[in-house]
C-alpha cells in the first residue's frame, strides 16, 4: 500500500472519530440515534501472502470496542482474537472484524508456494550419485522422498545414490506443493577378458572384468566339479571337462567356456627287467606337468612308492601303472 493511501485511511479514521465525538457532545439526541449504526475501519483490506506468513489486521471503530475477528475459511488463513492472521494454504479467504452494527472485511489471497528443481530427469549408473537441488518460492523448507529406495535414495540434502538398475521417482515437498524428479539407473557395460579357456588340472587363469558400475561383480561355476572360480575371477582347473564361469553386475552377465584336457601321460620305457631285490626309478612324462599316482598290478612280483621307485620282490610279472586325471599308462616289469 502507498504512502499516500495510508495516510487518506488514517485521516478518514481519525475523522470518523472526531465526528462521533462532537455528535455525542454538542447533539445527545442525535448521538442517541448514531449509536445504532456502528462502523470498523480497518488498516487494510486486501493483503497477498505466502503459506507461513503472519500480520496484524488493525481495526478502529465508532464504539472504541475490541471487534471480533473471523476467517471464512481458516483452513487458508486463520485469525485470533487479537487479529494475528496466519496464512495456511493456497486460496482466497475474509478476515472479518465486526462490532455490534458495524463490520468490516480484508480479503486475504494465499500464494501457492512453487517448488523448482535443478533437474527433472536424472540418469545414472549404480554406485554413482547425484546432486538434486531445489528452491522455493517463499524460501521454505524442502523435504523428500523416493518412492523405491531399492532402486535409489535420497538424503535431507537432496544427495542421490543409486542401488540398482531401475526407474525411482523422486518428490520434494515444502507445505502442500510437490516437484518430482524421474532417477534411471542404467545397467551397465559389461566385459570379460576372455570367452574361453584351455587348462590343464590344478592351473589357475585369472578372468579379468570391465564395468561401468561401481558394484562388485560375482562370480560362479555352473560346474564346480570341473572348474571353480573365487571373488577375485581365479579360475582353477579340478578335473578334466568343460565348465562355464560367469560374471554378473547388476543383472548384467558375461562367460566364459572352461576347458580341462585330458593329459597325456608316457613312460620312458615300455618294459623294465629286475632282479628279485632290486630297485628302479623310472621317468614318466605328464603333458600337465602334474605328479601322477603309482600303483601295481600284482604287489607280491613289484612294488612302486609315490615317486615312482620300483622294488622287485619275486618271480614273475607286474604292471606298474601311472594316472593322471583319468589318463593311464602302464609299464611291464618283469623280476628274474
Amino acid at each position: 500500500m502507498s504512502i499516500k493511501n495510508k495516510f487518506l485511511r488514517t485521516a478518514l479514521a481519525v475523522s470518523c472519530i472526531v465526528s462521533m465525538l462532537l455528535l455525542f457532545t454538542i447533539h445527545p439526541l442525535k448521538a442517541q440515534a448514531a449509536s445504532d449504526i456502528g462502523f470498523v475501519i480497518l488498516n487494510t483490506y486486501s493483503k497477498t501472502m505466502d503459506i507461513g506468513d503472519e500480520f496484524y489486521l488493525l481495526a478502529v471503530t465508532s464504539n472504541g470496542k475490541k471487534p471480533t475477528f473471523k476467517s471464512s475459511d481458516s483452513k487458508i488463513a486463520s485469525v485470533n482474537t487479537y487479529g494475528k492472521v496466519t496464512a495456511k494454504r493456497a486460496g482466497t479467504t475474509k478476515i472479518t472484524a465486526k462490532i455490534k452494527n458495524g463490520e468490516a472485511s480484508c480479503t486475504i489471497k494465499v500464494t501457492k508456494t512453487t517448488i523448482q528443481l535443478s533437474a527433472k530427469n536424472i540418469s545414472l549408473e549404480n554406485g554413482y550419485t547425484a546432486k538434486l537441488t531445489a528452491k522455493t518460492s517463499n524460501g521454505h523448507p524442502i523435504t523428500y522422498r523416493c518412492d523405491k529406495k531399492s532402486i535409489a535414495t535420497i538424503d535431507e540434502n537432496g544427495n542421490i545414490t543409486a542401488k540398482k538398475p531401475g526407474a525411482a521417482t523422486i518428490t520434494a515437498k515444502a507445505d502442500q506443493t510437490t516437484a518430482t524428479c524421474k532417477v534411471t539407473v542404467r545397467k551397465p557395460t559389461v566385459s570379460l577378458s576372455r570367452r574361453s579357456a584351455s587348462l590343464y588340472r590344478r592351473q589357475k587363469i585369472r578372468l579379468a572384468v570391465q564395468s561401468t558400475s561401481k558394484s562388485s561383480p560375482k562370480w560362479k561355476s555352473n560346474k564346480k566339479s570341473i572348474a571353480t572360480v573365487d571373488e577375485q575371477g581365479v579360475v582353477t582347473a579340478v578335473k578334466n571337462g568343460t565348465a562355464t564361469i560367469t560374471v554378473s553386475v547388476d543383472g548384467v552377465t558375461r562367460s566364459c567356456e572352461i576347458t580341462v584336457k585330458k593329459p597325456t601321460v608316457k613312460f620312458e620305457a615300455t618294459e623294465l627287467t629286475l632282479a628279485v631285490g632290486k630297485k628302479k626309478s623310472v621317468q614318466v612324462t605328464v603333458s600337465s606337468g602334474n605328479k601322477p599316482a603309482f600303483s601295481s598290478s600284482n604287489t607280491c612280483i613289484a612294488t612302486v612308492d609315490e615317486n615312482g621307485t620300483i622294488t622287485a620282490h619275486d618271480v614273475g610279472k607286474a604292471f606298474i601303472y601311472a594316472t593322471e586325471d583319468g589318463t593311464k599308462s602302464r609299464m611291464r616289469v618283469i623280476v628274474k
